[in-house]
């Protein structure tokens, strides 16, 4: 009894801390199938009881194995990706519909002596894009996550409801996609601005080569253990906290799923239970200067060989460096973006904006955005041009409307290259 009473004293600023905080949870397919899942699902009752916010992610990899074999489907990967065709598909969506039922039932289950049901949501709060053909390879109807509806799920978290994501997505003109429930897990925690994200995994967290738990980690550090994890789940997981930190969030937590309340030991104790990743050094959003040019061009360079961005030579970004703005992390550059004011009118051009792949997850773009549009007032410019061919979509949802050639000023006008065929949008400021 004194341990107990001695713990719960213990963790009472745990749980002022973690009152109205925004938890993404992540239950990989193995962990619902674990016979400690019933332990789990009262722990994240407690947690919702205790006032924080929830988000559950659950994969079902195992569960799709299961019915492709049951099926004789015979399962197919490309650079450990699952193609994911038709028949697949059909798998994939019997798999994670009864999981979807299966973890609602549980947690509409109320425990003993309480009242009312918790309301769980789930929907189509993913918005997917298909990662199409690598290496000659179609991968069908496997793809990634293109948005997620924060809006709407935050008002269902402000209603005190646990939100549920499945490792599906839709496109916007009705197609369903598979997708990595580490990428949902990620991308949700990024897009919520999530307190944390918490990694459900086979062991109690992450070991190096001679077995040592890692209670800490940075992202920086982790290269030589995710040489050694592989494709591994602690892998993956290791790659997503990684990425989840990267993309702004501040911790992430890989616990067990075996050991019971290894998740409640993680969040109400000191030391922890299992590997926390957190963020690195700080970043800042400032103007180029001239010793930024070698790092523009490190960072430009894949996407002018893609062909999304023209090809800007050394000497002309000297020349412009002015015009760009950057965001640099730990003294790397990261993103960037130019606003180029237009002669003889009250115009200017928004170019060259670009963020390094790593860290596409959490809003920096937009940021960058919003960066240039108040500087573009400061300069008392009332429209913003943009020219892109594949990006179009981005700059949609973010105020610009089509326009046209013959809408940009004259000088402007005259250097379009009808060859490269860009779209024209504006937005007024």
């Amino acid at each position: 009894m004194h341990d107990y009473v001695n713990w719960f004293r213990h963790s009472t600023p745990y749980i002022n801390t973690h009152r109205d905080c925004t938890f993404v949870v992540l239950l990989p397919g193995e962990a619902l199938e674990h016979a400690n899942f019933n332990n789990i699902i009262h722990d994240i009752m407690l947690l919702n009881s205790l006032g924080v916010r929830l988000v559950l992610v659950h994969g079902s990899r195992p569960q799709i194995e299961e019915r492709l074999n049951a099926r004789g489907v015979a399962s197919r990967y490309h650079n450990d990706l699952r193609v994911t065709d038709l028949d697949t598909l059909g798998c994939v969506m019997d798999a994670v519909g009864s999981l979807r039922i299966a973890i609602e039932a549980r947690l509409c289950t109320a425990p003993s002596g309480q009242r009312s049901r918790l309301r769980v949501v789930s929907g189509n709060f993913v918005t997917a894009k298909p990662i199409g053909v690598l290496d000659g390879v179609d991968f069908h109807h496997t793809g990634e996550v293109r948005r997620i509806d924060r809006k709407a799920i935050s008002q269902h978290l402000d209603q005190q409801s646990i939100v549920l994501l499945s490792s599906i997505g839709y496109s916007p003109t009705g197609e369903v996609f598979n997708l990595a429930c580490e990428d949902v897990a990620t991308s949700a925690a990024a897009a919520l601005d999530a307190d944390k994200l918490i990694l459900l995994g086979p062991q109690t967290g992450i070991f190096d080569s001679e077995g040592r738990l890692q209670r800490e980690l940075k992202p920086s550090r982790a290269g030589t253990l995710l040489q050694q994890l592989g494709n591994s789940l602690p892998g993956s997981l290791l790659r997503a906290a990684c990425k989840a930190c990267e993309a702004g969030v501040r911790r992430s937590h890989i616990v067990s799923f075996a050991d019971d309340g290894a998740v409640l030991t993680e969040l109400f104790t000191r030391d922890g239970g299992g590997t926390m990743v957190s963020q690195e050094a700080f970043e800042q959003i400032r103007p180029a200067g001239i010793d930024d040019v070698a790092g523009l061009l490190e960072l430009l360079r894949p996407l002018e060989e893609a062909g999304i961005l023209v090809r800007r030579s050394r000497e002309l970004l000297e020349t412009e460096i002015t015009q760009f703005t950057l965001i640099e992390r730990d003294g790397m550059i990261i993103g960037c973006a130019a606003l180029y004011p237009l002669e003889d009118s009250s115009a200017g051009e928004l170019a060259c904006v670009a963020i390094d792949p790593d860290y596409r997850h959490g809003q920096r773009g937009d940021q960058l955005l919003q960066h240039i549009e108040q500087q573009a007032r400061e300069l008392g410019l009332n429209t913003l041009f943009v020219l892109t061919t594949r990006t179009a979509h981005w700059f949609r949802e973010r105020g610009f409307e089509p326009s046209s050639v013959e809408r940009l000023p004259a000088k402007r006008a005259s250097l379009y290259n009808f060859q490269r065929n860009s779209k024209v949008f504006e937005k007024a400021l």
